[in-house]
């Protein structure tokens, strides 16, 4: 788990600045807002996503990533829609995420977007940027 989390903040770090570089190390996930989420096939580690309670009614998707071998497979698609399914049986009205705005996150992009993601302005902590791409999801009634 902990060599995709590096691969996951390597490409990050690739691709965004420093102060853009929004991914959580290994250590930030142990936050009690933060449930983490993996895919497994036969013991396998495929994918991981997590979803962090920001208030009562908003959440966040973070640290979502697939091992590059299994991109193309559905993966990435199952952890957001099992995270999506998640955040709506905890009640919450809304769930954002912070992505990057350069050509290696286009993919991730996409996915959000054909999830129904969009477009939104920065949340949380968050501060404007041209390296930042924020997006959300109404998830109608809770």
């Amino acid at each position: 788990m902990r060599a995709l989390l590096q691969r996951h903040l390597a490409f990050a770090r690739s691709q965004s600045p420093p102060e853009d570089t929004h991914a959580l190390e290994v250590d930030g996930l142990v936050d009690p807002a933060i449930t983490f989420f993996s895919f497994r096939v036969r013991g396998e580690l495929f994918g991981v996503a997590a979803l962090k309670m920001l208030d009562a009614g908003h959440a966040e998707v973070k640290s979502m990533h697939t091992a590059e071998a299994a991109r193309g497979r559905g993966i990435g698609r199952a952890l957001l829609d099992h995270v999506i399914g998640v955040a709506r049986d905890r009640g919450f009205r809304r769930l954002s995420l912070e992505t990057g705005s350069m050509a290696g996150f286009a993919p991730a992009r996409s996915l959000y977007a054909s999830a129904g993601f969009e477009p939104c302005g920065p949340f949380g902590g968050y501060r404007p940027s041209p390296n930042s791409t924020f997006m959300t999801l109404p998830l109608m009634g809770g």
